[in-house]
């Protein structure tokens, strides 16, 4: 590919890219304002799980809009003639090491919590499920608050290891390197730090759903037989539906990340494969492609937050209109007092 076509290819990625990560932040900030509401006006506690996720997302957006601001950096330098076009899309030019690695802390450790988060979602459904009886003991604030600090610490730790650990740390980084996970990151070692995380709560979404489809089939034959004596129904299917919501959401989560995390796995095992290319421009963005379906699910199929989206959008149409009534109508006060002054002053008080 000749340099000026290539250029515009990366350049018209970059632009894509950026599109992304706007709709990222906007739907996640819509489902944010969303949860709020519902919040102040129900009081639960579970839904802090949910807003963690939308906020987690947000920073998800931003990261990568930090990427693009440095690609669009490099492409002034380029037509400045300072530096040849070198690097392919999502690689940036980093003259510092530290700076490479906390840009890498900043994209790792939101897309952690936000794994981490649907993991707090799903739990938090099975044992309204599996203990319904204790759920509002366990769910308590303080119970919420330290999960949540928990898996900030978690994040934190796993997104900022690279840069406090030597021993993750490409020895042979130049100060006029590009900057990727691999380039200032050994691949094994932080490859290992990933499937470490993922895999195990995989395993556990995997035995959550199980359990929880067995004790819901078992819930179905009891009703069947008891009929409307058993005076947990309503509430017992009240979770099961909001449990349809989550488990969407964790097939999408699957779906996304499990490519990028299947190929790491393989690059651990077979190191002449040479895959990194392909998880740092691909299967890495399909995996943050996840922080945009997440609004999306819970925007469309979550019928608290739908209502209250519709809701918001019917109090800022309504805000809009009335505002242009009013506008309306002192333009025209204005106009008749200055026709007819004597007529129309008492109009217009």
């Amino acid at each position: 590919m000749g340099l000026p076509k290539r250029h515009a290819t990366e350049n018209s990625s970059s632009l894509s890219l950026l599109v992304a990560s706007l709709l990222i932040i906007s739907t996640n900030l819509l489902v944010v304002a969303a949860l709020f509401q519902l919040m102040r006006r129900k009081g639960s506690q579970s839904w802090c799980f949910v807003l963690n996720l939308a906020l987690a997302d947000i920073l998800v957006g931003l990261a990568i809009t930090g990427i693009v601001t440095d690609v669009f950096q490099n492409y002034n330098t380029v037509n400045n003639g300072t530096i040849p076009i070198t690097q392919p899309l999502l690689l940036m030019h980093s003259t510092q090491k530290t700076k490479c690695l906390l840009r890498m802390a900043f994209i790792i450790s939101p897309s952690t919590a936000s794994i981490l988060s649907m993991f707090l979602i799903s739990l938090d459904r099975y044992v309204a499920i599996k203990l319904p009886l204790r759920y509002s003991q366990l769910t308590g604030r303080w119970t919420v608050t330290g999960a949540l600090v928990a898996l900030w610490m978690v994040s934190l730790t796993v997104g900022f290891l690279p840069g406090m650990a030597w021993q993750l740390q490409q020895g042979d980084f130049e100060s006029s390197s590009l900057c990727t996970f691999f380039s200032v990151i050994r691949p094994k070692g932080i490859i290992v730090v990933f499937c470490a995380v993922f895999f195990p709560v995989l395993s556990v979404f995997t035995y959550f759903y199980l359990d929880i489809l067995k004790i819901a089939c078992g819930h179905q034959r009891q009703i069947r037989q008891a009929g409307s004596r058993l005076p947990q129904r309503s509430r017992y299917w009240g979770h099961v539906k909001a449990l349809r919501t989550v488990a969407l959401l964790v097939g999408c989560f699957t779906l996304c990340w499990c490519p990028f995390f299947v190929v790491c796995a393989v690059q651990v095992l077979c190191e002449a494969c040479e895959l990194y290319k392909v998880l740092e421009n691909d299967l890495w963005l399909l995996g943050l492609s996840n922080s945009l379906i997440n609004p999306l699910v819970y925007a469309c199929w979550q019928r608290e937050v739908r209502l209250q989206i519709e809701a918001l959008f019917c109090c800022v149409k309504d805000r809009v209109r009335n505002t242009a009534v009013l506008e309306a109508s002192e333009r025209l006060c204005t106009l008749s007092l200055s026709a007819f002054p004597s007529t129309s002053l008492s109009m217009c008080v």
